[in-house]
């Protein structure tokens, strides 16, 4: 008599993917604008051949600089060197990520 050692062999049920759709430029470029104006800010400039975007509020000036990479991908940065506000460039990064559905 022979002894068969196994083990039981389960099926993995079929995982979820989730595709994304990489940001373009213009959805992150105008999610900037918008989160900018979210937090109050009054739009200045708004030049997306540039990919800029300054706002002011309270005499403190943000700069959004929205770039595209050579991956395609979007990088986008908010400057201020004069916010008198410590928490705006948070509450406006906030917005954007919610505004880009994050």
């Amino acid at each position: 008599m022979s002894l068969l050692a196994g083990c039981p062999y389960y099926a993995v049920p079929p995982g979820t993917v989730v595709t994304t759709t990489p940001a373009s430029f213009d959805r992150s470029f105008s999610a900037a604008s918008g989160a900018m104006h979210d937090e109050g800010l009054v739009i200045t400039v708004q030049d997306p051949g540039t990919g800029n975007v300054v706002g002011t509020s309270g005499g403190s000036t943000v700069t959004a600089s929205v770039r595209q990479q050579a991956d395609g991908s979007v990088v986008v940065q908010f400057n201020s060197k004069d916010a008198r506000d410590p928490t705006l460039l948070d509450r406006i990064s906030r917005s954007y990520d919610r505004r880009m559905g994050r």
